[in-house]
């Protein structure tokens, strides 16, 4: 096993392991590239997702949310473009039955699963969107998608969210929710999956303000990153070449992150223009332009899209380390304590009482602030380096001085250092601390 397969292969077991990420139908054998989010993943997700909310929309008063509709009739993505431009080109090998991205191959001649060359098939272009039927007969009529980005809903409640929430370009609109993507070959663990979640923002401007504000998003994405600890190494701007350009893009850029096997997209920051608003008043003969008092246009759109489960694995792979402590190795997630699943876990030293009892009125004195792990198994040792292993930032230890001095023990992750503190006072330092 080489190096990279080694590093994803070792963080992949943690996240099972650990209650991270489960294949998903694991029972049967797993169902390729679908996955569960256990009950470590799915807070760790969720705090993911609340962090990019928190500074898209709660702290901006430009910013206002919308949770559209996953299914959608076809008329919505004939507007789009989506029916007749969203595909991918699709080889298949004649000797192994495999198929691939033709895009991907390194060489187009060669297939990548045996090895064969000349025997690639001529490229077809192959429809991302899966579709599927509404109401109680399969026929043509009753043709309806499910969505492959969330950003359609955004444009189709334009006019509607304008008016509602009163506000005038420049303004965005927010959603985080599920896509789906009949991905040829999905694969890297999390990073590309036929059913992901998006976090997705239509900025709508002023057509003579669509570059500017086109690069106020490319570092306001780029910092949230490295706000959350990834480090500046690991991440860069790439701007897309002109025959990489979707079809209603003018400008695009990608948040890179350097993935174990290299380089690869966290999140498309686009100028799409008027494309879309444009397109959908033409297909649906709404007005969707915005009248102000002495001026009237097609607002254009600058588009930071990013997938929460891509993100979730990039800093996942960010804060992953391996250090020898007294001998031995420690494994830690060093998470920012916004992204951590579990801020605190309370340990009692030992099973025993009052030990037990005080640790769990502990527990619940700072589950109100903080999302709380409780366990009293195996040795203290043992229970640190679980810990470690989560990304918990602090555990606060409960031991049989506690009953003299009504004090606890807090130990920080990072750095294993330890301090005493009057149970009274935990709540309010632990806060101080995140």
């Amino acid at each position: 096993m080489n190096s990279i397969e080694e590093q994803m292969a070792t963080v992949v077991n943690l996240c099972k392991r650990r209650g991270f990420v489960f294949q998903s139908a694991d029972i049967y054998g797993g169902f390729r590239s679908a996955y569960d989010f256990g009950p470590v993943g799915v807070l760790m997700l969720r705090n993911v997702k609340q962090a990019w909310w928190h500074s898209m929309v709660q702290l901006r008063e430009d910013v206002v949310g919308l949770d559209a509709a996953i299914l959608s009739p076809p008329a919505v993505w004939e507007a789009s473009g989506h029916l007749r431009s969203f595909s991918d080109p699709l080889v298949d090998c004649r000797k192994c039955k495999t198929r691939h991205r033709e895009d991907h191959l390194k060489d187009p001649n060669r297939c990548p699963s045996c090895g064969t060359a000349g025997e690639l098939t001529e490229a077809r272009e192959f429809n991302l969107m899966f579709k599927t039927y509404a109401g109680p007969v399969a026929e043509d009529g009753a043709e309806v998608y499910l969505r492959p980005e969330t950003a359609q809903g955004m444009f189709m409640n334009y006019n509607l969210v304008m008016g509602a929430a009163r506000k005038r370009p420049p303004f965005g609109i927010a959603q985080i929710g599920k896509s789906f993507r009949n991905e040829i070959t999905p694969g890297n663990f999390i990073f590309r999956t036929r059913e992901f979640e998006q976090m997705e923002m239509e900025y709508f401007v002023p057509p003579d303000e669509a570059t500017k504000w086109y690069e106020y998003w490319l570092q306001e994405r780029l910092d949230w990153y490295k706000d959350l600890g990834i480090p500046s190494e690991m991440l860069r701007l790439r701007a897309h070449e002109a025959d990489e350009l979707s079809h209603y893009s003018s400008q695009t850029a990608d948040v890179e992150f350097l993935y174990p096997w290299g380089w690869g997209e966290l999140e498309g920051i686009a100028n799409r223009g008027d494309y879309d608003l444009t397109a959908h008043a033409a297909h649906s003969g709404a007005r969707l332009e915005y009248q102000g008092e002495d001026v009237s246009y097609v607002p254009h759109v600058i588009e930071p899209a990013a997938g929460a489960t891509r993100a979730m694995l990039a800093f996942l792979l960010a804060a992953y380390d391996e250090e020898e402590v007294r001998g031995e190795k420690r494994t830690v997630l060093r998470l920012d304590p916004r992204l951590a699943p579990y801020q605190v876990a309370v340990l009692p030293l030992s099973r025993k009482e009052p030990l037990t009892s005080t640790a769990r009125e502990v527990a619940t004195s700072l589950r109100p602030y903080f999302m709380v792990d409780y366990d009293e198994t195996q040795s203290i040792g043992r229970r640190y380096r679980r810990q470690d292993e989560l990304g918990t930032p602090f555990c606060v230890t409960v031991d049989f001085e506690t009953a003299d001095d009504n004090s606890v023990t807090v130990r920080e992750r990072d750095e294993m250092s330890q301090k005493r503190i009057p149970i009274p006072e935990v709540c309010d330092f632990l806060r101080s601390c995140m």
